[in-house]
């Protein structure tokens, strides 16, 4: 904003005290609008909002994108700001925990991109002072053990698998499938902890149903756990066993599932000869939405409305009120297929 006079003012005296007085109105503007700029949004009280960060690895995926959908429900409930930030490598990470301060966040939850970087995290929370809480991916210390000091929710991880292991030997008998017509893989990430338990626990399972265990092979992805890393992990297990006649595919979420079955469905391995169980729901559905039936059978679905509305409730809750969350949280999911996805999905709050 800036006035200019029209003509200049003949008497001396009145030209200076004119220009003192216009030149301070000016600047008096321009520090009350600057002022209202740099205070940010406020709550119905007037109070200026609380500001939470809510970092993940892979934005473009359905299960952050729905953690969002919920935090920023928990913020319309309690008056919240969510800044969401996608951070797929460490770089990213450290940035944006710096920015978060830099834009007066109190707090912030993370999905690492790896779990190796936990204690950088940890140290970059405090260097800040900033309240942490991590979600779905725990991190692992310096000494390659979990780090337990650290605010935490996850899957019940082995549960989970079980529940994919019980799934697969179901449909297995139900099919009349013989075992030395069949193998299982399972495919995942061997150094993240959940995904390691969550292939133990089916592949447990599967063995106590009577599943021959050295006919389960699993196929490690190699960087993050999307379709087509898993694809090219299942086309090195599907090359070391040509002579299997019928697949069962399992695997640490929907993706590594879907990566199987489109490199069996590229070797002509069809519907008719494919039995997968994902985990998540939210990736896999988007089979069950195809016209025809592809080998993704059934996906145990987990819940990312607890895994972004209540650690942003959790968050919320111990920035404003003091009250610390617990320090693991697990949570469990139930199993959906082509038949009853919509409904369940529905209940949860997934589709409209």
């Amino acid at each position: 904003m800036r006035m200019i006079l029209s003509k200049p003012i003949r008497r001396k005296g009145n030209t200076m005290w004119r220009y003192i007085l216009t030149t301070t109105l000016v600047a008096f503007v321009g520090l009350t609008v600057c002022g209202c700029d740099k205070g940010g949004a406020t709550d119905a009280n007037g109070n200026e909002k609380v500001k939470i960060g809510f970092l993940v690895k892979q934005p473009e995926e359905p299960w952050f994108q729905n953690e969002w959908k919920f935090a920023d429900e928990a913020a319309a409930k309690y008056g919240f700001d969510v800044i969401k930030i996608g951070t797929p490598d460490g770089e990213k990470v450290l940035t944006a925990i710096d920015n978060l301060a830099a834009k007066g966040a109190k707090g912030f939850i993370i999905c690492t991109p790896d779990v190796r970087l936990g204690p950088a995290i940890v140290d970059a929370a405090k260097r800040n002072d900033l309240k942490l809480f991590s979600v779905d991916d725990r991190f692992i210390g310096s000494d390659g053990k979990p780090m337990k000091d650290v605010h935490y929710m996850g899957i019940s991880a082995r549960k989970i698998g079980n529940m994919v292991g019980k799934a697969l030997a179901e449909e297995m008998k139900k099919r009349g499938w013989k075992a030395e017509d069949t193998a299982a893989m399972g495919i995942g990430l061997q150094e993240l902890e959940t995904a390691r338990e969550r292939i133990e626990g089916a592949t447990e399972t599967l063995v106590a149903a009577g599943f021959p265990k050295d006919k389960i092979h699993i196929g490690q992805v190699t960087g993050m756990a999307d379709v087509n890393n898993a694809f090219n992990a299942a086309d090195v297990v599907l090359t070391q066993h040509r002579d299997v006649k019928n697949w069962l595919v399992f695997g640490m979420n929907d993706e590594a599932v879907l990566g199987g079955i489109r490199a069996l469905e590229g070797r002509n391995v069809g519907v008719d000869r494919t039995i997968g169980v994902g985990i998540g729901g939210s990736t896999g559905k988007g089979d069950w939405e195809m016209e025809k039936p592809t080998g993704f059978f059934a996906a145990v679905l987990i819940s990312p409305r607890h895994h972004g509305y209540m650690t942003s409730e959790f968050m919320y809750k111990w920035i404003t009120e003091g009250k610390e969350p617990p320090m693991t949280t697990f949570t469990d999911g139930i199993l959906i297929n082509r038949d009853n996805y919509k409904k369940i999905m529905k209940e949860q709050g997934l589709l409209d």
